[in-house]
């Protein structure tokens, strides 16, 4: 189709998000669901991050970047389950076309701030455990600001590219997003306009933006399970890898599932299994970092009995 025919259709002005199910009985069942999970999402964050601000024992690297990623978690979940929630209640399934753009700007820049913040936390978790004599010197407040004001920087930029590029293509209908909220992929499908370089670009950034920082944090894991090995105690062993295992859960899960959806080569057969997938980062994640960064902490603990 020429740009010509392209202008002479009627412009989109709305998308509808699909969501996961249609009927009655079904939205109701993920009205509830949803709903439970970002009461849960949203009080558990939000408690990490009042306990963190004051506590005077928790002043510390790790916490300030476990308040960083649970600030994180609150803007996620916000971005994204309010409007699926009002969805489901009222059934009404549209989104205006320049709120898609913003809903995905919002969830784009959030997820590469989250690649970031997990490097970060990563690398403070192996000078802590491989170079302790040198930690207090190296992680001191001064890098730890740079830290978590460079994943929040770069974050929100490298997203705003993608956001140009994909705000600029044509939309002439259909108006239906196989997904349930806005992504990339699932508007780029929609376009009337050559897609093609932009769903390139799509890809090159996410790979940029998850890539190197996957690296760095599956280095430092692994550095810091070499260390955990030569610990004489079986005890001290055992505690070690219960709190590594768990963060390498979560951090697995996260870039597994990103990987999956955004920097593996894309078919149009794959946009249900992706919606699966986008769970697993969307919904999943913010739900359970409270608990295994957190919640499991014995520091955290002990603060929650002294308040």
């Amino acid at each position: 189709m020429t740009k010509q025919e392209w202008k002479n259709r009627t412009a989109v002005t709305e998308f509808i998000l699909l969501g996961f199910g249609n009927g009655p009985e079904v939205d109701s069942l993920l009205f509830l669901m949803f709903l439970s999970i970002y009461v849960v999402t949203i009080t558990g964050n939000t408690f990490i991050i009042v306990l963190v601000m004051t506590n005077q024992h928790l002043r510390t690297p790790m916490y300030f970047f476990l308040g960083n990623l649970a600030c994180l978690e609150v803007c996620y979940s916000s971005n994204i389950l309010p409007r699926m929630l009002l969805s489901y209640l009222g059934g009404d399934r549209s989104i205006s076309v320049n709120g898609c753009f913003t809903q995905y700007y919002f969830f784009g820049c959030l997820a590469a701030t989250e690649c970031y913040l997990l490097a970060a936390m990563s690398y403070d978790r192996y000078l802590a455990v491989c170079e302790p004599l040198h930690y207090p010197s190296r992680m001191d407040a001064k890098l730890c600001l740079q830290l978590g004001a460079a994943s929040w920087i770069s974050g929100f930029l490298s997203n705003s590219i993608l956001t140009f590029l994909i705000s600029n293509l044509d939309f002439c209908g259909p108006n239906e997003i196989e997904h349930f909220f806005c992504d990339s992929f699932p508007m780029i499908k929609l376009s009337c306009s050559d897609t093609h370089v932009v769903g390139l670009v799509t890809s090159l950034v996410a790979a940029v933006c998850s890539l190197p920082p996957f690296l760095l944090t599956f280095s430092s894991y692994l550095y810091i399970i070499v260390t955990v090995m030569r610990i004489p105690s079986a005890t001290g062993r055992k505690k070690a890898f219960s709190t590594c295992s768990s963060h390498l859960i979560v951090v697995n899960l996260f870039y597994w599932s990103i990987f999956t959806v955004y920097v593996l080569p894309h078919r149009d057969t794959q946009t249900s299994p992706n919606k699966v997938f986008s769970g697993f980062y969307t919904i999943l994640t913010p739900l359970v970092n409270p608990l295994i960064y957190s919640l499991r902490n014995k520091e955290v603990r002990e603060a929650l009995r002294k308040q």
